[in-house]
């Protein structure tokens, strides 16, 4: 009987005990809220003044960029890695509050990931780094160009998003084609000629690292996101419709616009958009990544690239500030101003 009772009072103990804790968290969970809430709203009320110091830092960062990417490009890899620890983590806090931290499963931040590996621990490994300048040159690259990413210096969060696929191309560029340490640790003995590097055995060699392996990496990359968020988060994207991914992202733009990429999503039917989404990717991330074996090749057209990379964020950011911006100012103004009249009337009543 006394057993019983014991195993009884051990159970009860247990169920407290675990009440206690989700209790806890619950709690924890709501502080946290409120001080992000806390947290944004202070930024909102001082948005003008943070816009201009953000402003401030990021022409000055991009100048002592440039700078450096002239004066010392060895040491460009080593930016990177610091930029990736510190503003990635950022983000996803960010993200997290405004319910977008699925983004951070994308393929930018999946080859990002791969990048740095490379990166602090395999530095000398010629196949890893054919591969990841495949990724870097090609899907990263063109999506900077064709999905728009704009460098507004006052927005924190575009900057970001520039960087994250712009930076990778510029990093392998100059291990390439301009690190010091790599040119002469590569160069043939009694060659005054420029070092080759990785060493490529023959075209097939050539195709196998820099567009077979690739393309192997990015499908486990598309395996691995379509069973997270279609499989095991399903019931959360259900539950919740403000969660966002990149799919409810494009899809919702694309309908909005009416344009091209969701008349071509809906060529088999609404309710296989999300197949259709995932096979136009594909056959971007095919040509994005064939289009890696010229640039790898040629010193000419690498150089060609980056301007144009560079060249298209900056374009597009003056777009942002030129047409978009002013829009959204006056969004802003219109709905403060209809919730001021709102509040008025309620008080007079």
């Amino acid at each position: 009987m006394s057993d019983n009772e014991d195993h009884a009072e051990y159970i009860t103990d247990n169920e407290t005990s675990a009440k206690v804790k989700r209790r806890f968290r619950d709690r924890s969970k709501e502080v946290l809220s409120k001080q992000a809430v806390k947290i944004a709203k202070r930024a909102e009320e001082h948005q003008s003044f943070i816009n201009k110091v953000t402003h401030l830092l990021g022409v000055l960062g991009f100048g002592g960029f440039c700078f450096l990417l002239g004066a010392r490009p060895q040491d460009i890899p080593l930016v990177y890695c610091v930029f990736y620890v510190v503003f990635v983590p950022l983000r996803w806090i960010y993200y997290r509050f405004k319910k977008w931290h699925y983004y951070l499963l994308d393929f930018c931040y999946y080859a990002n990931t791969i990048f740095l590996v490379y990166l602090l621990f395999y530095p000398r490994n010629e196949k890893l780094f054919m591969v990841c300048f495949s990724f870097a040159e090609g899907p990263l690259a063109w999506a900077l160009i064709v999905w728009r990413c704009s460098l507004v210096f006052s927005s924190v969060d575009k900057i970001v998003s520039v960087l994250i696929h712009l930076l990778p191309g510029l990093v392998f560029f100059t291990i390439r084609w301009w690190n010091p340490a790599t040119l002469e640790a590569m160069r043939p003995e009694g060659s005054a000629g420029r070092a080759i590097w990785p060493y490529v055995e023959d075209k097939s060699y050539l195709w196998m690292w820099l567009f077979l392996v690739p393309l192997v990496v990015y499908t486990l990359w598309q395996v691995l996101y379509f069973l997270i968020v279609n499989v095991l988060r399903r019931q959360r994207f259900l539950r919740d419709p403000e969660v966002m991914t990149s799919y409810r992202e494009l899809s919702k733009k694309a309908q909005k616009a009416n344009n091209i990429w969701w008349r071509l999503s809906g060529l088999l039917g609404d309710q296989n958009r999300l197949l259709m989404y995932i096979v136009l990717q594909g056959i971007f991330t095919l040509a994005t990544t064939a289009l890696t074996v010229p640039i790898f090749l040629s010193y000419e057209l690498s150089v060609v690239f980056q301007i144009l990379k560079v060249s298209a964020s900056v374009w597009n950011g003056g777009s942002f500030l030129l047409e978009v911006m002013p829009r959204q100012v006056i969004l802003k103004e219109k709905k403060k101003s209809e919730m001021q009249n709102v509040q008025t009337q309620k008080e007079q009543s």
